[in-house]
């Protein structure tokens, strides 16, 4: 009697879950929790489930497990960079067969320099810091001794105290091809948009801007700039509004720091009746997906999220198993990609970002 094929739904009966979930956790969805994933793995090559059918069921459940925290002062939403980061670190840290755990920095945590309730040191293995740019802090949690790698940093970090590992995107050569492309245009006046001591990033971001005009021998005018502290763009509605309006020269084109403010910016030239790119240019940084459906889609830089997750992951993974290797700092490529925010129009054919 010919033998049946294992489906999906003896997945889930074997393991007494729902068959929606099981396919779920068969496909890679992250809502899935990382156990639960293991367990419908390994159910299915015990069952010898299609693609699972010739690989040993041993070989897929790591025999050496721990746990890994994910430290943050700001959870990343599904249009942040952060958040493919975090799906492609939890992936690869998954295969090794580690946890991991998410632990919120609030504002009076960095203040105090204490560390979330939640945390608790002596069961972690590793932490992977997001979104964390305050130097004291970081230095606090270093001072733990425990592998730590972070992803962008404090603006006046790394320095030989921090004892970490630090991933970046690249940030500064992205920024200089795309306002060199603005200047190659014709733009003389640029101005900048963002708080370029919010982090490392930024920093670079800002150092890519002024390279460009330093090689076009275009002197910076901060008359034209949008300097302010980073909370001042998210706790005031109309800031930037105000500070475009105040300046007596507007620039003929804006690159902004990242896309949030670049969508922002874009609201308030069109509620000003400014024209873009025709009036002023607009550049980003992200890629996020608002970028793509904001009216004009953004010229922007595209960071490879997914991939910085999985290097993170193996950066981690390789001061685990060596504390005291020399501490690496990284970058990862990114790439400009320009659109109709401005008056290139040359269409990158890279893939969105999932």
């Amino acid at each position: 009697m010919k033998k049946e094929k294992v489906t999906i739904q003896d997945i889930a009966d074997a393991l007494n879950i729902s068959r929606n979930t099981a396919s779920k956790a068969i496909n890679g969805n992250t809502t899935i929790p990382i156990e639960t994933r293991n367990k419908v793995i390994q159910k299915a090559a015990e069952l010898k489930y299609k693609q699972f059918a010739y690989v040993e069921s041993d070989y897929l459940m790591p025999k050496s497990t721990g746990n890994v925290a994910l430290l943050t002062s700001s959870l990343p939403n599904n249009s942040h960079f952060g958040s493919f980061l975090i799906s492609g670190f939890e992936k690869r840290m998954s295969m090794e067969g580690y946890t991991i755990s998410i632990h919120i920095v609030r504002e009076a945590d960095i203040q105090s320099l204490t560390l979330p309730n939640n945390f608790e040191a002596s069961k972690m293995d590793g932490i992977i810091c997001i979104e964390l740019f305050d130097s004291d802090y970081s230095k606090k949690i270093t001072s733990l001794g425990l592998p730590t790698i972070f992803i962008d940093c404090a603006v006046d970090l790394p320095s030989p105290s921090l004892q970490a590992d630090l991933l970046l995107m690249e940030n500064e050569h992205s920024v200089y091809e795309m306002t060199k492309t603005l200047i190659q245009q014709g733009h003389q006046r640029i101005g900048f948009v963002g708080d370029y001591n919010h982090c490392k990033s930024f920093n670079e971001r800002w150092i890519g801007f002024n390279r460009a005009l330093v090689e076009a021998g275009i002197a910076l005018d901060r008359s034209c700039c949008i300097l302010g502290k980073d909370r001042e763009f998210f706790e005031e509605k109309d800031w930037i509004d105000r500070h475009f309006k105040a300046m007596s020269h507007k620039p003929s084109a804006f690159v902004c720091t990242n896309d949030f403010i670049a969508v922002h910016l874009v609201q308030v030239l069109k509620a000003n009746q400014i024209k873009i790119p025709e009036d002023i240019s607009v550049c980003a940084f992200d890629d996020a997906s608002e970028s793509r459906i904001v009216d004009p889609p953004l010229t922007t830089v595209h960071i490879f999220s997914t991939d910085m997750g999985i290097n993170a992951a193996e950066t981690l993974l390789a001061r685990i198993k060596n504390p005291n290797r020399p501490y690496q700092i990284s970058h990862v490529q990114t790439h400009p990609i320009f659109r109709e925010s401005s008056a290139v129009l040359h269409q990158s054919s890279l893939p969105s970002q999932s």
